[in-house]
């Protein structure tokens, strides 16, 4: 479904109180605002994601496995979208969470890191 018909869809209520002049112009104006920035982002691969998303996080938890320093009991948790991988979970150090988002970085086709990862300091 289109972002234009979803638009269409969901203003259906409150076009149907109003007059045929205004149903337009205020279609037009949801439509030019909703086109900008973050739409363009999620139009890039889509919805799902790009192809490989999935196996970058699977690499991305692979090398986390080599690091004896990021293995339990930290609890760290990787999705990826659009090529961007998303840390999340909780470590002892700075270190440790630098160290995550170096390791992301190592995987072939990765755009960008967010880097969501706590410091529980338990060390």
């Amino acid at each position: 479904m289109t972002f234009e018909a979803t638009i269409e869809i969901l203003m259906r209520p409150m076009l149907g109180r109003m007059g045929n002049a205004a149903r337009y112009p205020l279609l037009g104006m949801i439509l030019v605002a909703g086109s900008g920035g973050g739409c363009a982002a999620l139009n890039h691969c889509g919805f799902g994601g790009c192809p490989g998303d999935a196996k970058m996080t699977a690499d991305v938890q692979a090398l986390f496995e080599q690091h004896p320093a990021l293995e339990p009991p930290n609890l760290l948790s990787v999705q990826t979208l659009d090529r961007v991988v998303y840390l999340y979970g909780l470590v002892d150090t700075d270190l440790e969470r630098q160290l995550a988002e170096s390791v992301a970085h190592e995987v072939p086709g990765v755009a960008n890191v967010v880097n969501s990862i706590g410091i529980s300091g338990n060390r």
